[in-house]
């Protein structure tokens, strides 16, 4: 009986009787639309399956320097557990998780790890390899725009994985690309959107957050692909399709484990098989085989029997990655991605 009571304690002391506090801090304005309002809506599954278990605080448009360490650590004080949804809280995110170990820190797209720091991402490459396809076959004038905000891997492997989609089906395909080094500025990003249709972009991929080059695709008579969400409000006419990040399995599975006192530090990278990238209808005006294409290209993803990346797959100065039938053999040749492929002439960003 003692051994059985004693078991007994045991678990209830893993096991939070009070609800689970959980914070999340976001790079932009939450907004209708983009990667902060898909983790927003990742927030509200959370809140809609746990209920009473859970509360939440979240904290937007937290700039990427010394004051998200100050926010991080302000929450830290006061929550169980904290999400901070954006590559550059990296740093500090690890910086404060160092002070607090008992608090449990959730950082995506990053790679610093520790013993209460888990990292996750989504294999948005998968997506970019679909719209690639679709872009391939789409262009008229054998031009994609690409909006680019910061040289990170994510960014690169997105650039690099669309294009070799295009090119795959495309031979004459080619991508111009503008860097804008913002998550968010809707002003910059029309201006990029306007910069890359003079150059002959009559199709754009976006790795920013508003809804700016949408409304140009759309003013334009050009297409484009939403960003994160659902963007079709915005175009239309314009998008013909858009990749959509869903966050909200992750976030109550971690916040479960909290509460169950089983949470512990992983590194999380999923795609289209596990559901964490989704995408938005189809255009309606699309040709059907290039929507076929397109379809047969999520299945097989999902199914696992296609990689974006297989070779043979050269460096832009055509030094060999990866030999022929060859994928990347780990995930770190993934996540440091730091080069263009062979066929992409913009210059790389230092």
């Amino acid at each position: 009986m003692f051994s059985l009571l004693t078991s007994l304690m045991s678990i209830s002391t893993n096991i939070l009787a009070t609800p689970v506090k959980a914070a999340f801090v976001y790079v932009t304005p939450i907004g209708d639309h983009g990667w902060t309002y898909a983790h927003h809506n990742g927030v509200i599954h959370l809140k809609k399956v746990l209920g009473d278990d859970v509360i939440i605080t979240e904290v937007e448009n937290v700039p990427e320097d010394s004051d998200s360490e100050r926010v991080i650590t302000s929450l830290a004080r006061k929550n169980d557990i904290v999400f901070t949804t954006s590559f550059g809280y990296m740093n500090p995110t690890a910086n404060v998780a160092k002070r607090y170990p008992n608090v449990k820190f959730e950082h995506a797209t990053g790679y610093m790890r520790e013993d209460n720091v888990s990292v996750y991402s989504a294999r948005f490459y998968e997506g970019r390899h679909v719209i690639g396809k679709i872009a391939g076959r789409m262009t008229k004038n054998n031009v994609i725009g690409y909006i680019a905000s910061f040289p990170i891997p994510e960014v690169i492997r997105g650039i690099n994985s669309a294009y070799l989609a295009a090119k795959s089906v495309n031979p004459d395909v080619t991508m111009k690309i503008v860097w804008v080094y913002t998550w968010y500025d809707p002003g910059k990003e029309a201006d990029a959107a306007n910069a890359l249709i003079a150059q002959g972009a009559d199709i754009l991929m976006q790795h920013t957050d508003s809804t700016a080059p949408m409304t140009v695709a759309e003013e334009k008579g050009i297409h484009a692909f939403g960003q994160a969400s659902d963007m079709r409000e915005w175009g239309m006419n314009a998008q013909l399709t858009g990749i959509i990040d869903d966050w909200g399995p992750y976030y109550l599975d971690r916040v479960q484990a909290v509460k169950d006192g089983t949470w512990e530090s992983v590194d999380v990278f999923d795609g289209v098989k596990q559901g964490m990238v989704k995408f938005a209808p189809m255009n309606q005006n699309m040709p059907i085989d290039v929507k076929n294409e397109a379809m047969k290209a999520i299945i097989d993803l999902s199914m696992g029997t296609i990689h974006p990346f297989t070779g043979p797959i050269n460096k832009q100065d055509g030094s060999p990655w990866l030999a022929e039938g060859e994928t990347p053999p780990n995930y770190p040749d993934l996540l440091t991605m730091d080069f263009y492929v062979e066929g992409i002439d913009s210059k790389y960003p230092n």
